[in-house]
């Protein structure tokens, strides 16, 4: 029985990361689980600080959810690297194997999965709005829904060769683009942008019948997500994100199907 089983823990990794919602998801799905004796906690932790952090870390962890700044360095400590994280270079999903750790990323899931909650089931062209890790996950998502060309939208296209590169390795055509005011063409955004930067999508134009995913989702609505909605386009939160990517971790760590229900109740509560 689940609840049998020898208790475990997890945390998610980060830095600042007391505004993490990921332990509401996981601690609901260890109670629906039965897992009674495991923990989810957060983990005040910096890039520096994860290889010292693992290496003192017993059998009981089984595994972290892992969040800025520390995803590509979560990808340069582990003793196994599935190929998506090395891929993007980046990994939000650290899973202790008793061996070691092994890195996988779940954010193409939750980004593809967002997408789809938002009506994009099959899309030709898009764009993602900034070019750090969170873009890069975006670029898979999209390439998984089709796309053939994606613009890439940033303050300075010199910082996008990471995104063009994943977009190249697809097959998918990426059309790197200054971000300036303006309609933006693509029928499916995604805006990756911190909210610091959201003063510079001010200029943006949107209309009826696009689709935005912004993957934030504190505060909320975000200007961006605000403006699109104002216009008629279809906006959807970054909690979406969230919510799908933690619920292969769950499975990751585990080792059972994440209980769909009572985490969304859980989050809808929230």
């Amino acid at each position: 029985m689940p609840g049998d089983r020898p208790a475990g823990r997890a945390a998610v990794l980060g830095r600042p990361v007391g505004h993490s919602l990921s332990p509401l998801l996981h601690r609901a799905a260890y109670a629906a689980l039965g897992l009674d004796g495991w923990t989810y906690d957060a983990l005040d932790v910096g890039a520096d600080d994860l290889p010292d952090l693992l290496a003192g870390l017993g059998p009981e962890w089984r595994g972290f959810s892992v969040t800025m700044p520390c995803k590509q360095a979560a990808v340069a400590v582990a003793d196994e690297v599935e190929p998506l994280p090395r891929l993007l270079g980046a990994a939000n999903t650290l899973v202790h194997t008793g061996g070691g750790w092994r890195a996988e990323n779940t954010d193409v899931h939750g980004v593809g999965m967002a997408l789809q909650v938002g009506g994009v089931e099959r899309v030709a062209h898009a764009a993602i709005v900034g070019a750090g890790g969170t873009a890069a996950a975006a670029a898979v998502a999209l390439a998984e829904l089709g796309a053939e060309t994606v613009d890439v939208l940033v303050r300075e296209p010199s910082r996008a060769a990471d995104v063009a590169r994943v977009l190249g390795t697809l097959g998918v055509e990426a059309a790197v683009r200054p971000l300036a005011p303006g309609p933006v063409e693509a029928p499916v955004v995604v805006s990756t942008v911190p909210i610091g930067a959201h003063p510079d999508l001010g200029g943006l134009s949107w209309r009826s019948g696009q689709t935005l995913l912004d993957v934030l989702y504190a505060p909320w609505p975000t200007p961006v997500a605000a403006a699109a909605q104002a216009a008629g386009a279809t906006v959807v939160s970054g909690l979406e994100v969230l919510f799908w990517q933690a619920t292969v971790q769950v499975e990751l760590m585990t080792g059972q199907p994440a209980p769909i229900g009572p985490m969304r109740a859980a989050l809808d509560a929230r």
